[in-house]
């Protein structure tokens, strides 16, 4: 196993093991106190638990190395655990809602807050530091998974905020409805949260184009240019993952060889692999270049030239990702 999804898989592991002590904490301060608003954290630890050990195992089968039945690995899964903590966020905060509405119309005053308020806002604080650390390894390794789990912790640290606030105004002015309206209003705001996560996992999953990693690209391409790089074209990138695959077609004079061919596409993948620290995998196609072309070729010493050159073919997002059949198109019009 390489050693970046053993990392993934070391991180994933504290969170769950974390997740599960802060759920105990909370269900033993709903107990004590029988408030429905400390209910709504203790109802989320569960889904905190479940979907952590979701994500673990995902990203124990994203680690598997890709075989002939998945030839681009396993990596799509951890979108799918992403997808199923969405989907678990938004339905917990469903519940939380249809609890805080019976208590509404069925309002009493919770007892010995002041330890159920000290425990939930002690797990608040450590939900806000392991969702951090989540973020952040998520982020340096390229898991979507983690970064969900990390998101959905710190989601989950600014509701017990505002929960708190409501159960300290609660206490101190001992009108028993706002324990029914906390629930209603913190169920609300998980669910949104689920929402957003299911959106984007969604996309993930249905090879929704990723502006930011195509900027990537098109910054790292243009940074390390060749003269004989005339053109980069039809750019794609989809995430499995931790890793990147990349296909795109590179223009090069129409006079050289295979081998001069091969050499400038290595070229061009040596590029992309600085970029994302050989997390990627490139497949490029060459297309030789035409007269129209000669205004943008570099090649100073080209014995074919037809016009003089004038300015490079820009390499913008835009027209790297244009395809063959648009840009035909564009040269009719």
């Amino acid at each position: 196993m390489k050693t970046v999804d053993r990392v993934k898989q070391r991180v994933q592991a504290g969170m769950v093991a974390v997740s599960v002590v802060l759920m105990v904490g909370k269900f033993v301060a709903f107990f004590l106190t029988d408030s429905v608003g400390i209910l709504t954290d203790a109802l989320e630890s569960i889904v905190n638990v479940t979907a952590g050990f979701i994500t673990l195992y995902s990203l124990h089968l994203a680690a598997k190395p890709k075989d002939a039945g998945h030839p681009f690995g396993h990596g799509k899964v951890e979108l799918i655990s992403a997808s199923i903590e969405g989907l678990m966020i938004l339905l917990a905060g469903a519940w939380i809602g249809v609890e805080g509405v019976k208590r509404l119309f069925e309002p009493r005053m919770p007892g010995r807050l002041d330890i159920g308020i000290a425990v939930v806002a002690a797990a608040g604080a450590v939900n806000y530091i392991a969702g951090w650390w989540s973020i952040r390894m998520g982020r340096r390794y390229d898991s979507i998974a983690l970064v969900a789990g990390g998101k959905h912790l710190q989601t989950d640290t600014w509701s017990t905020v505002g929960l708190v606030a409501g159960l300290l105004l609660l206490y101190f002015t001992r009108i028993p409805w706002i324990d029914g309206a906390l629930a209603v209003l913190f169920g609300v705001l998980i669910g949104v949260a689920g929402g957003r996560i299911l959106h984007k996992t969604i996309g993930g999953l249905m090879d929704k184009a990723d502006r930011e990693v195509l900027e990537q690209i098109v910054r790292g391409v243009a940074a390390r240019r060749r003269p004989e790089w005339i053109d980069v074209h039809n750019l794609k990138a989809i995430r499995y993952g931790s890793f990147l695959y990349v296909d795109c077609d590179l223009t090069l004079p129409w006079y050289f060889n295979v081998a001069q061919g091969h050499d400038a596409c290595e070229e061009l993948k040596d590029a992309l692999y600085a970029v994302f620290d050989g997390r990627v995998l490139v497949s490029t196609h060459s297309d030789s270049c035409e007269e129209r072309h000669c205004a943008h070729c570099e090649v100073a010493d080209c014995p074919y030239r037809r016009e003089p050159f004038e300015a490079p073919q820009p390499l913008t997002l835009g027209e790297m990702t244009k395809n063959d059949e648009t840009r035909h198109a564009e040269g009719e019009e």
